[in-house]
């Protein structure tokens, strides 16, 4: 049923990310520029976050995700995939692989991949004028625009520590900041396109904090134990480059042991939805038990 469940959303979210990119004009001298763009954007992906959204606006609605879930999740997915191609870059986290392809400085060159990342920033936030959200794209545009300001914040931590040195508590502080921060907001915007309760967005919103921890002590876990083939980017990048992570810190199985405890914290408090919730725990639970 899950797979089901995210082959029919993914489907129609392919259309709405193409639907949220420029066309082109035949020789227009930014051609370079929105080539970068669909390269980056639409190559596939895991699409998580996204999903994450229209997952939860299902829980809090009860039904299907309403109309109003679209943009969020459209948003969810151009602000990602911003931030892959900004870390990606020689100056942050310097990797030559993304998505199992070039990465889009590779590509495109640096010049263009920051553009590029600057342009899919500005989109993220132009979805929040669509129609469906029925006037309120200012409520959704600030839970975006505090979540990705934690983003920048994370990651600038994450350039100031290293392993060897950093604490648990500046590690915890990049991952919830870089990582969780996004992770959790998917789960705030769609159950307030569900129609949540402050009770429900709370809980979403908690949940949401915890699974990203997760995902992200088991993204530094699959940096030590998986192959780029299995990852689609570099593996091994991060004790090459003596980055903070959890397994520097904490070492594997203890990582591991916090992940799983996280993630099952998430899976309680999202019990609350019943079965309308059950495609989100699903999510959930694939979140902090991946291999890939």
């Amino acid at each position: 049923m899950a797979s089901d469940w995210v082959a029919r959303q993914r489907q129609r979210l392919e259309a709405e990310l193409a639907a949220a990119l420029p066309a082109a004009p035949a020789g227009a001298p930014e051609a370079r520029l929105y080539r970068a763009l669909r390269y980056s954007l639409l190559d596939g992906g895991k699409r998580l976050r996204p999903l994450l959204c229209l997952a939860a606006a299902e829980a809090a609605s009860g039904g299907a995700a309403p109309e109003a879930a679209w943009p969020p999740a459209t948003a969810l997915e151009l602000l990602h995939t911003y931030s892959l191609i900004h870390d990606d870059l020689p100056a942050l986290d310097n990797d030559d692989l993304r998505r199992g392809r070039p990465a889009c400085h590779k590509q495109f060159g640096e010049a263009t991949a920051i553009l590029a990342g600057d342009a899919l920033l500005t989109l993220a936030f132009a979805q929040f004028g669509d129609r469906r959200l029925a006037g309120r794209g200012a409520e959704y545009s600030a839970v975006l625009a505090a979540a990705a300001a934690a983003m920048v914040a994370g990651q600038s931590a994450d350039l100031e520590a290293e392993a060897g040195s950093a604490s648990a508590e500046q590690v915890e502080f990049i991952h919830r900041h870089k990582t969780a921060a996004v992770i959790r907001a998917a789960l705030v915007l769609g159950g307030m396109a569900g129609g949540a309760g402050e009770d429900a967005r709370e809980a979403l919103g908690a949940a949401g904090e915890e699974l990203g921890l997760a995902f992200q002590i088991m993204d530094d876990i699959l940096d030590v134990t998986g192959s780029a083939a299995e990852l689609g980017k570099s593996a091994g990048k991060d004790q090459a480059q003596r980055k903070a992570t959890y397994p520097a810190v904490f070492g594997l199985e203890l990582s591991r042991a916090q992940a799983e405890a996280l993630g099952g914290r998430a899976l309680e408090r999202l019990e609350r939805f019943g079965a309308a919730g059950e495609p989100l725990r699903a999510l959930a639970r694939q979140m902090y038990r991946r291999t890939r």
